[in-house]
């Protein structure tokens, strides 16, 4: 007899703990959708990083190309991919010992996307090639 009454008096309880276990579980679900979306986009954003490394680094060996052949433009842009591709180039010249010597500044700015937007991306690279 004195059982039935324990069991009368926590009727209520377990729906209380019930609630609580399903609310922790959604919190738990949000966070885990909210990190999965993070990690989703830090990988995009990765990936368009080492394109965007890639095309610049295209754009410097353009500009040493032409740089080898005498043509140094102040600067150019192309398009590589979808990025465009800004290639910068100065010159200076230096004789040592009789010999005289070109050196070659050339820097290259990859963009993708427009300034300010979520899904703008750059990268600016320099090298110094002497011939």
């Amino acid at each position: 007899m004195k059982k039935l009454l324990i069991f009368h008096n926590q009727r209520g309880f377990t729906l209380v703990q019930a609630i609580f276990i399903l609310v922790v579980l959604a919190l738990l679900g949000v966070a885990m959708m909210r990190l999965s979306g993070i990690q989703s986009s830090t990988s995009v954003f990765a990936l368009q990083g080492a394109r965007v490394y890639q095309a610049a680094r295209s754009g410097l060996e353009w500009g040493a190309a032409r740089a080898g052949g005498g043509n140094c433009a102040a600067s150019t842009i192309f398009t590589v991919e979808g990025f465009n591709v800004t290639v910068g180039c100065s010159s200076a010249t230096f004789t040592e010992a009789a010999i005289t010597t070109t050196v070659y500044q050339i820097n290259a700015l990859a963009e993708f996307g427009n300034y300010g937007s979520p899904n703008y991306i750059s990268r600016r690279v320099e090298m110094k090639v002497g011939f």
